[in-house]
């Protein structure tokens, strides 16, 4: 295990809150927001977000929504949804989390952060709302429950046509699930956040399940068999309708193409979609896009109302434009960076199998930094078979494990010769090139930067990445 400085192979830019042309309003809203309970303090309520909903005239019933829960693919999935629905000529607001580089991006209308002025403008609206509710309440609202209020008051102000809607965590107590979605989704769920979840992928859909709506119908990914079971006695137990991929559509086939794949889907109305072209790598990402396919026919009807499917022409033409920043993302060349959000263990097997199936790396270098909440050894596990070595380094937030701990465990399961410390994430990214570079063909090594999605969009930052 070594530490070392490294020449600069790149121009890095200052990270974002090194900034000095952030909007002063955006800056001063961000200072305010940070002052309340983080997203990963939380008591199991909707009290708050209710009170909130009700004193601004409950906006997020203005429209209807789709609902999103699930451990990995979410973000992915609520992107795929947007750029369906866009093409199909609705107006859409969607509200996903966490943000990769600024907070603007989790309220997005028409595939578009809104701007930083409009961001600011409805803060303002409901500000003198939210301190209302902050002053009957026990505890104040968090900073997630007053986003999620800023999101749902937004599109209702819009306005939007629906609303696609991602949980921050969990379900049935998750801020957004004050929406009565007539469609839901429940992406693959593992073990994340047991300490407030579960300990169990069974014990865990309990809570996911809880967004599924009386008479609702709930588009389902193929699920470990405890959490199979669950979520199809919360559907039995509120008349809901469930569509289990693999069974009521599914990815029929798949095949690797320049820069993403070539995947065929079959619909909820037994319809066959082929030729679909995906700009994103990864088997996950083809499963990805059948849910969003499911939910979008489920949204107007079809499987239910009527058979047949959704016209193919627009279908391809939204799915050829999909982007999901942060997953297998290659940033730079020779040697090739990637950045991929990966958090968990899950998410890390599901990211090593891809980065295998799409690129053909002689040597790759990861450049690791997580939170300190994580399963961080069944993490690095899940990346030490595709990894010649890694450089652990640290992100800027407080939740971001030490680098020291976080070293130690990858000395357990890399080995001291395989492991560099970096503090610094700029000198990490240097350093790891460095590594790449002893390669001698660049067109063969690459940079895997990973383990958080703060990381990735540090990363994003100083990479210049637009």
């Amino acid at each position: 295990m070594s530490s070392s400085a490294g020449p600069n192979p790149y121009t890095i830019r200052p990270s974002s809150a090194d900034d000095a042309d952030q909007p002063q309003g955006l800056a001063a809203i961000e200072a305010e927001l940070a002052k309340r309970w983080p997203e990963n303090k939380l008591e199991p309520s909707l009290d708050r977000i209710s009170a909130l909903m009700d004193i601004l005239g409950e906006p997020q019933r203005a429209y209807p929504s789709i609902h999103i829960t699930g451990t990995n693919g979410k973000t992915s999935t609520a992107r795929m949804i947007e750029q369906l629905l866009n093409t199909f000529e609705l107006r859409t607001g969607r509200y996903t989390s966490p943000h990769v580089e600024s907070v603007t991006e989790r309220i997005s209308m028409d595939g578009q952060p809104i701007s930083v002025d409009k961001f600011v403008e409805t803060y303002r609206d409901i500000e003198p709302y939210v301190r209302m509710v902050d002053e009957t309440q026990p505890v104040a609202l968090s900073f997630f429950e007053v986003l999620t209020g800023m999101a749902y008051a937004a599109f209702a102000d819009a306005p939007v046509d629906v609303a696609v809607v991602e949980v921050g965590m969990g379900g049935s107590w998750d801020a957004t699930n004050v929406i009565d979605a007539a469609v839901s989704l429940i992406t693959p769920i593992s073990l994340d956040h047991t300490d407030r979840l579960g300990s169990t992928t069974g014990e865990i859909a309990t809570e996911k399940s809880g967004i599924i709506k009386p008479g609702a119908l709930t588009v389902v990914s193929q699920q470990p068999l405890d959490a199979a079971q669950v979520i199809l006695e919360r559907a039995v137990e509120v008349d809901a309708t469930v569509a289990r991929e693999g069974l009521e559509f599914g990815v029929l086939s798949r095949e690797i193409a320049v820069g993403g794949q070539l995947i065929t889907l079959r619909g909820l109305g037994g319809g066959e979609y082929s030729d679909i072209f995906i700009p994103l790598h990864g088997e996950h990402q083809a499963h990805n896009a059948s849910m969003a396919l499911a939910a979008v026919e489920a949204f107007f009807g079809v499987g239910a109302a009527r058979e047949g499917q959704l016209d193919i022409d627009k279908v391809r033409q939204a799915f050829s434009g999909v982007s999901s920043p942060g997953r297998l993302e290659v940033v730079r060349r020779s040697p090739t960076i990637v950045l991929d959000a990966a958090h968990n263990p899950a998410g890390a097997r599901v990211t090593a199998t891809a980065v295998g199936e799409a690129f053909a790396f002689s040597r790759l270098i990861g450049v690791i930094a997580t939170s300190g909440d994580k399963d961080v050894t069944g993490l690095l596990e899940a990346f030490e078979p595709i990894l010649a070595e890694v450089v652990i380094t640290q992100n800027s937030t407080h939740r971001a494990m030490p680098v020291d701990l976080l070293a130690a465990q990858a000395v357990e399961v890399f080995g001291e010769d395989r492991v560099q410390i970096e503090p610094r994430l700029d000198d990490a990214i240097e350093a790891a090139v460095t590594l790449a570079e002893e390669e001698g063909d660049l067109s063969g090594a690459g940079v895997l930067i990973t383990g958080s999605v703060i990381t990735v969009g540090e990363a994003r930052l100083l990479l210049g990445r637009k």
